[in-house]
């Protein structure tokens, strides 16, 4: 593994892997983050072994964030005649590997960030510290990667199109109230809740549990074109006034502000487009 990569991961056991975030200062994500999560996705989705893998951060106050826009044009695409964006291949099959995938989050998980932890099977979060959001629409462009597919059928229309369309964030009781996340815990109790879940569904049966969860996923995942479509979408809105304009408010604030901005973003989102 390159020793600057975003990604770490480690197993505990043959049978559980976990997979941490680790871009300072802020855990946004970028081109490399991509392409490194692909080969890892990979990698275990080809281990016979492994049957849990736990999503986690080392960063302070950031679970995942948003992708950073900046290197918007740099994100991969996989080659081929049928070239596909290489996080709409990751969020699909995450959704659909061979092993239960747990998120376990503290601190802010928004846009690309929150759309990779909705790709996870379960989700828990820290009762004190998660903080989530999907913040596209206030800086100009439409949610790519999931969001707008998988969060509307978690927690209902409506609620989901107040989320998307108002770029708020939300804290991690309103989250679970909205059925955004499985279940909340307090701080001192998640890993430990989350260590002996993961421990339990490991000693399954795999064959069972990987079936189980297709049988699940038969009721629950959204079309796959879908997500490509979104991608498109989102691609197209890069070049619209809507980000040109809202990216340079928000840029300001962030030279002023630094940052505070990231830590309460959905505030300040509604700030930089009520005083263009």
């Amino acid at each position: 593994m390159n020793e600057k990569s975003t990604i770490l991961v480690e197993k505990s056991t043959p049978k559980i892997a976990t997979i941490t975030f680790a871009n300072p200062p802020v855990n946004v994500i970028v081109p490399e983050t991509v392409t490194r999560l692909h080969e890892i996705l990979h990698e275990l989705e080809n281990d016979v072994r492994v049957q849990v893998v736990i999503f986690t951060s080392n960063i302070s106050g950031f679970f995942f964030n948003h992708f950073d826009l900046r290197q918007a044009d740099k994100f991969p695409f996989i080659p081929g005649p049928d070239s596909v964006p290489m996080w709409v291949d990751l969020v699909i099959r995450l959704s659909k590997a061979p092993f239960l995938s747990i998120a376990k989050i503290r601190g802010r998980t928004r846009g690309g960030g929150n759309e990779l932890a909705l790709a996870c099977d379960l989700h828990y979060a820290s009762r004190e510290h998660a903080i989530f959001g999907q913040p596209e629409v206030g800086t100009g462009i439409l949610p790519g990667g999931g969001g707008s597919e998988r969060l509307p059928r978690l927690i209902g229309r409506d609620r989901g199109l107040e989320a998307i369309v108002t770029s708020q964030d939300y804290d991690a009781e309103l989250a679970e109230r909205y059925g955004w996340v499985t279940r909340t815990l307090p701080d001192a109790e998640l890993d430990r809740f989350v260590e002996r879940l993961a421990t339990r569904v490991a000693s399954f049966d795999k064959a069972v549990v990987a079936a189980a969860k297709a049988q699940v996923n038969r009721a629950s995942l959204p079309p796959d074109v879908d997500f490509a479509t979104a991608y498109a979408e989102y691609t197209s809105s890069l070049a619209g006034p809507g980000f040109q304009a809202g990216f340079a408010r928000l840029g300001r604030q962030l030279a002023e502000k630094g940052l505070e901005v990231e830590l309460r973003l959905g505030e300040y989102l509604g700030i930089a487009n009520a005083h263009p």
